[in-house]
């Protein structure tokens, strides 16, 4: 509190007037007060962000040697964000680490891309996003699958069956060096006749993920180009966006190629059961 703003009555001042100098003296100590008060709040909060900033940096440097622990020492020579996605990698093997240390850090828009679209994919996993749309610009190669023999005639009266229509589904396909928009065409039956007998679809022909937006081949390239050439997923992801601006989020490809895992789970356990000659 000034000392300045204390000041005393004189004793012939009309008692109205004195007791409203009276209220205006206590408003005022009242007032430097409540700045005081908010001085201290103030000076607290900032010791406590102080402190919280303090514990996030012991906390990100303790998260940066447990990777290095987990991927060798070698990757002491990769950046906090590398670290960081190689970390959502399904599986990441020594070539990778070498290839990503040859490739040197990301750079400042990869970062900002690979910033936001974490944020986005965060904001979007409720709900689900849903399938993402295939660039217009992009080649479409139909592929039609025809009704079985039996889907092609009438169940009651036994007529030939008409085409209606198609149950489209895109997938992203490639040639080497050219992707392109596979629409796949499946054929829709009814028979005019007997309208009320519904309508039959072709099977789905078989994928190595049904539901995904990637091609068989395309997956079998993630896959080679991770586990042969050490290329990260999310690098890939970052060559689908520069080359084709195909925005797809990371855990979609992640979810193709632990596609491919889940069907060789057989293969790896028939190959457990083999017994191994250890003579040869």
């Amino acid at each position: 509190m000034n000392p300045t703003s204390k000041f005393t009555l004189p004793a012939a001042l009309d008692p109205v007037v004195a007791a409203v100098m009276e209220q205006l003296q206590q408003n005022v100590e009242a007032k430097e007060q409540a700045l005081s008060d908010k001085d201290a709040e103030l000076a607290r909060s900032r010791q406590a962000l102080a402190a919280a900033e303090a514990i996030i940096q012991q906390l990100k440097e303790a998260l940066r040697l447990e990777r290095i622990r987990k991927y060798g020492k070698q990757s002491e020579k990769l950046s906090d964000l590398q670290l960081e996605l190689l970390d959502r990698e399904p599986a990441v093997s020594s070539e990778e680490i070498e290839t990503e240390i040859a490739s040197g850090p990301l750079s400042e828009e990869q970062q900002e891309h690979n910033a936001l679209s974490a944020a986005q994919q965060q904001k979007k996993r409720k709900p689900h996003p849903g399938r993402n749309e295939l660039p217009a610009h992009l080649e479409r190669i139909e592929e039609i699958v025809a009704c079985a023999a039996e889907q092609c005639t009438c169940g009651r009266c036994g007529r030939e069956t008409q085409v209606i229509g198609y149950e489209e589904t895109e997938v992203l396909g490639m040639k080497p060096a050219v992707h392109f928009v596979r629409v796949i065409k499946r054929e829709k039956r009814v028979c005019k006749s007997c309208a009320d007998c519904g309508v039959v679809t072709a099977p789905a022909p078989a994928r190595i993920a049904p539901k995904s937006i990637f091609a068989d081949e395309t997956i079998i390239e993630f896959i080679v180009r991770k586990y042969c050439d050490a290329l990260p997923l999310y690098r890939q992801r970052a060559i689908l966006m520069r080359d084709l601006g195909i925005d797809v989020a990371l855990t979609t490809i992640d979810d193709a190629v632990l596609r491919v895992g889940e069907l060789l789970i057989p293969i790896i356990e028939l190959m457990m059961r083999i017994p191994v000659d250890v003579g040869r």
